[in-house]
């Protein structure tokens, strides 16, 4: 069955999406985002469009109309927001599909949003930077009809699993990961910095390394300090939901919040060469 595609949100992930769901055969993908509106911007999302095969829509409206699946890549901080906009112009049958990094209240939220059009609410949890898998990145999926979008998804490239039928469980399963993930990225860049300063790295990691087998510190603190200086404001966005997550179970949610707060600080701010506290003999 050919199925046609709305991206709401055109940025890296949706970006990707379009392309790659084009590429695969949907016979068409339109896609809208607010950066349109802005005239700085827009001339570079019009070129990246044309060039993927992608339909620039005038508005969300004129993206969704006629989509059989409305795929929602958007900022963690619009998911709600975008949900309940899109659910003025969907229709019963049509699915919306959520990929975005929010907590599971908040997905349950925008379910409740969708499914009162009438339309189908899948949540998504992206399971892995998209960038390299593409298309292919591992996504998994909720709600009542998670197994039916996945079965037209996945025939275009995707790879969709679905874990529930119920609204709010594979955003848990992906935040609970996240704050393992971002938390250990976090403490090895503080790590890394406080054993460069004290001019003891080779002993840290070696320590480390006796502890934990296999693993390389040295080459892990450098590649992750890349990962948070590039994405770490995205990053952020999703530990806050996380927190919000903890926070919903009535649990301290300061360690993620805190978190969420270095992944930014490593995004937006100048990292400072450590003073040297101490001189090898």
């Amino acid at each position: 069955m050919a199925v046609s595609i709305a991206l709401i949100g055109f940025g890296e992930v949706g970006g990707i999406f379009a392309a790659d769901l084009k590429k695969a055969g949907a016979p068409t993908v339109a896609t809208y985002d607010i950066k349109l509106d802005d005239p700085s911007l827009a001339p570079a999302l019009r070129e990246k469009a044309a060039a993927s095969g992608v339909r620039i829509a005038e508005s969300a409206a004129d993206a969704i109309a006629g989509a059989d699946i409305v795929i929602s890549a958007v900022t963690a901080s619009s998911v709600l927001a975008v949900a309940e906009a899109a659910a003025a112009h969907l229709k019963p049958a049509q699915f919306f599909f959520d990929v975005n990094s929010a907590s599971p209240e908040t997905k349950r939220m925008a379910a409740r949003a969708v499914e009162a059009s009438g339309a189908h609410y899948v949540e998504g949890a992206v399971m892995a930077p998209v960038p390299a898998p593409r298309l292919n990145v591992p996504i998994l999926a909720g709600g009542p009809r998670a197994k039916a979008a996945a079965l037209m998804l996945n025939a275009l490239g995707m790879n969709v699993c679905p874990v529930s039928d119920t609204h709010g469980r594979a955003s848990a399963m992906k935040l609970c990961r996240s704050i393992m993930i971002k938390g250990i990225e976090a403490l090895i860049i503080d790590c890394a910095r406080s054993a460069k300063a004290w001019d003891v790295e080779a002993e840290v990691y070696a320590s480390l390394e006796d502890t934990f087998p296999g693993v390389d510190f040295a080459r892990l603190a450098e590649t992750m300090a890349g990962r948070v200086r590039q994405h770490g404001v995205r990053r952020a966005a999703e530990m806050r939901e996380a927190a919000d997550m903890v926070a919903d179970l009535g649990l301290n949610d300061a360690l993620v919040r805190a978190v969420a707060e270095a992944q930014e600080r490593g995004a937006t701010q100048p990292i400072p060469e450590p003073e040297k506290k101490a001189v090898r003999a």
